[in-house]
């Protein structure tokens, strides 16, 4: 019982901002994150999402590509920019592997396609803040 609610709690306390502009997609991994600790914010554009990580930065963006106002990519670039920039997942129904390269030259920590399987997001979520803070601790 005690390793179960161990594993329950993966992501306890991170601070993640959710944008996509899809709000089945917006509640189903705000309640998938809440359910492993983590303290959620939920926007559907980009230039919400750019002014939520410059007012209150996140440990952890799960970002959308296609959005209104500001495109994922652009929302990347900009939070990447950071004095300390959050781990990012970039999630997107877009096949491209052009779209992945470019986000991965603009610092993309992990680029996952939808539909997604919600353990691996939340796995690749946990062990990401971990390298994070295993170099922050070593630096």
């Amino acid at each position: 019982m005690m390793d179960e609610e161990h594993t329950l709690k993966r992501l306890s306390g991170v601070k993640t901002l959710i944008v996509d502009d899809d709000a089945d997609v917006l509640a189903i991994l705000k309640q998938a994150m809440q359910a492993e600790g983590a303290l959620t914010q939920c926007c559907s554009d980009g230039n919400t999402a750019v002014h939520v990580c410059e007012e209150d930065p996140p440990d952890l963006v799960l970002l959308d590509m296609m959005l209104p106002r500001r495109s994922g990519f652009l929302v990347l670039e900009r939070v990447k920019q950071s004095d300390n920039p959050p781990v990012v997942i970039m999630v997107t129904a877009n096949e491209g592997k052009r779209h992945q390269a470019y986000a991965e030259t603009l610092g993309v920590d992990a680029y996952m396609h939808k539909p997604l399987r919600l353990e691996n997001l939340i796995v690749t979520a946990k062990d990401l803040l971990e390298e994070r803070q295993q170099e922050a601790t070593s630096e």
